[in-house]
């Protein structure tokens, strides 16, 4: 039997003039025949050996037990067309052929036992038969170097005249992707249009901003792990949470919804009720039953904004409901299962919160994976300008009319807006706020130089009227975080401040009761000062161990 010709397909170079080894399996429905007709099919395994131009010179044969007596007619025919090929069999029982952990550990412990000698030798790894899994996993371990191989596909001849173009073609693939220059370019310029997007399309000048985007760009369609935004109030984190979602909707990623919720809007039952859902009559004023966002997310993304101001019930359910995708509504003894990616974002340093108690370590642990700290607007202001664009656009948008600046009028507001004067303390809300007031007072679409002034003036006066911090009040809201010290009166943040700073400047809860009650305790009798100043650090919910 003769060895037809055959030319490779576009982009298939045949090895060298090394001895080539090709590894493949048995193909128990392409390979099959034993008749005298067998020969006028093409069959992936015979075919292969039959290229005048591939010269195979030994065929490592993977195949089970049931598949030997088609393996020995393989060989047989092999050697007919091609004498100078050795076939090895090597015999690999699978319990299940489909498994994709029982094929791979099987594939995966024949290459590491195996003497392969690339500095003599070229492999390839045939992926043409074989079960869908089989063929996977070899791809795998060809793409990791187990074989260091590259991948030959082939292909029966479109049209058969004869017997002589039985072999059809064959294609040889290199995993080595930093050769395809075009399929680089794709995925540079995907990745281009992932960031863009995320970032709204705002070509943002800001260096460290862009490396940030193009970290959760290269994160967020890799993982379904939670993510964490943290960064000031108004710096975006819930925009960009929603970026993130409509990335990985357009990528295929979830089919589900995107679910936000802000936690400092909740407490009680109120919060257990819209995260977990409730029965019907599980507390006064539930009269159905309700699905709760957990359950709304299934299959998609739930955002829990100021994840820190969730209470120790919740912060347990949600842990487990994060691990197992599985959680009781309230009042319910049947569980409920789905399946969501959580991003969740905070103002609040979460490790002063869990050193305080007052957030759990462990889940801090299992929403901390990626973490991802945005910053305020005075840490950008190059990039108010192009923020400057945007915002007038959308109110374009909204108001059906087009707004702009004159040149004069943009330029001293980017003045005022890039300098130190400008405090920006709500960040971009603020940014957003002063546009809608300029772009509403434009007569005939027009920003003039007076509206910008009168705006610079309004700014001015806002942030000068906003109170200096109390002494001690960063201390403060790294113990309580910002939303809790925010709803303490002056009085008491400054007292408890003062505290706090005592407390850990000694050396134990006795020694900062007797600094702090230093006059009113020789008044007493017997002071009990350690007690005296547990009582007071518990009506903030604070302990002396955490401090």
């Amino acid at each position: 039997m003769p060895r037809p010709s055959s030319k490779t397909a576009p982009g298939g170079d045949a090895p060298g003039s090394r001895p080539l080894t090709v590894f493949g399996f048995i193909g128990s429905v392409l390979d099959i025949g034993s008749t005298a007709d067998r020969w006028n099919r093409w069959r992936p395994s015979v075919a292969l050996c039959q290229h005048q131009d591939l010269l195979v010179r030994r065929f490592e044969l993977f195949h089970d037990a049931k598949t030997k007596p088609l393996f020995d007619t393989v060989v047989q025919d092999i050697r007919f067309v091609s004498p100078e090929t050795e076939v090895r069999g090597h015999v690999l029982e699978l319990k299940n052929p489909w498994d994709f952990e029982e094929v791979y550990e099987a594939l995966h412990g024949f290459a590491r036992g195996y003497a392969f000698d690339p500095e003599r030798e070229d492999y390839l790894v045939h992926i043409t038969t074989g079960t869908h899994v089989a063929q996977i996993c070899l791809f795998l371990l060809t793409e990791t170097r187990h074989f260091p191989a590259r991948l030959v596909q082939t292909a029966p001849p479109r049209r058969q005249q004869s017997s002589e173009e039985v072999a059809g073609s064959f294609h040889i693939i290199d995993l080595d992707l930093s050769r395809y220059d075009r399929i680089a370019q794709r995925f540079a310029v995907e990745s281009r249009e992932g960031q863009s997007f995320l970032k709204l399309g705002i070509a943002t000048r800001n260096r460290e901003f862009n490396q940030l985007i193009e970290r959760i760009e290269h994160v967020a369609i890799r993982t379904r792990d939670p993510l964490l935004l943290t960064g000031p109030t108004g710096a975006g984190k819930s925009m960009l949470a929603g970026r993130i979602f409509d990335l990985k909707k357009s990528r295929r990623q979830v089919e589900g919804r995107f679910v936000e919720l802000n936690c400092a809007t909740l407490r009680g039952d109120a919060a257990m009720s819209a995260l977990f859902g409730h029965a019907r009559g599980a507390f006064t004023g539930a009269l159905a039953d309700r699905p709760g966002l957990l359950k709304a997310a299934d299959g998609g993304v739930l955002f829990l904004d100021e994840i820190g101001e969730l209470g120790p019930d919740e912060q347990a359910m949600l842990l487990r409901a994060i691990e197992e995708h599985k959680f009781f509504p309230l009042g319910s003894d049947r569980e409920v299962s789905s399946d969501f990616q959580l991003i969740a974002g905070t103002n609040r340093n979460m490790q002063a919160d869990v050193r305080a108690g007052r957030f759990r370590e462990d889940l801090l642990a299992r929403i901390n994976v990626w973490s991802f700290e945005l910053p305020g607007l005075k840490g950008r202001r190059e990039d108010i300008g192009p923020n400057l664009e945007f915002e007038l656009e959308k109110y374009s948008q909204r108001g059906g009319q087009r707004v702009a600046f004159s040149r004069e009028a943009r330029e001293a507001f980017l003045a005022f807006a890039t300098s130190p004067a400008a405090a920006w303390t709500a960040n971009f809300r603020d940014l957003n706020a002063a546009l809608t007031r300029m772009a509403t007072l434009a007569e005939g679409g027009r920003i003039t130089e007076a509206i910008v002034a009168e705006e610079i003036v309004r700014l001015q006066s806002r942030w000068g009227q906003e109170e200096p911090p109390a002494k001690g009040e960063d201390l403060l809201e790294s113990v309580l975080g910002p939303a809790r010290a925010s709803r303490l009166d002056r009085f008491d943040r400054v007292q408890l401040a003062d505290v706090i700073e005592v407390c850990r400047q000694s050396r134990s809860l006795s020694d900062a009761g007797r600094k702090l009650f230093a006059v009113s305790r020789e008044g007493k009798k017997s002071a009990n000062d350690a007690d005296r100043l547990r009582k007071y650090l518990a009506r903030f919910g604070l302990r002396w161990e955490s401090l």
